[in-house]
Parts: structure tokens; sequence; C-alpha cells
């Protein structure tokens, strides 16, 4: 199997920030219920941070090392 290209990482980095952008707007959607359904309300915030923290990830990766 062969390591991804900086395409591909460029690619999935977007479908991360898409991902989380659309969380943003449903977690958003949520709070402006009269009724909030907090336990789906944690799941969405969990996931976002999630996607943060893979979205962080790629970002390094993306960057070239200044060292080399």
């Amino acid at each position: 199997m062969r390591p991804p290209s900086m395409s591909d990482l460029r690619r999935k980095l977007e479908e991360l920030r898409t991902e989380h952008r659309d969380l943003d707007a449903a977690i958003a959607g949520l709070q402006e219920q009269t009724y909030v359904n907090q336990l789906q309300l944690r799941r969405l915030k969990k996931r976002k941070l999630q996607l943060k923290d893979s979205i962080r990830r790629l970002e390094s990766k993306l960057i070239p090392d200044l060292n080399a």
C-alpha cells in the first residue's frame, strides 16, 4: 500500500474542513431549538473536536520541514 500523496492529503483535509463546518452549523441549529437534546449536542461537539485534531495533524503533514 502506497503512502498518501500530497494531493490525497489536501483532498482529505478539505473533506474534514467541510464536515467541521457542517457540524458547526448543526450545533448552532440545535442550540436555537426550544428543547435541546444535550446528549446529541455533546456527541456533535465531541466529533467536532476530533475533526479539529485531525485537521491539525493533516495540516502539519502538509507544512514542509524547515530543517530539511
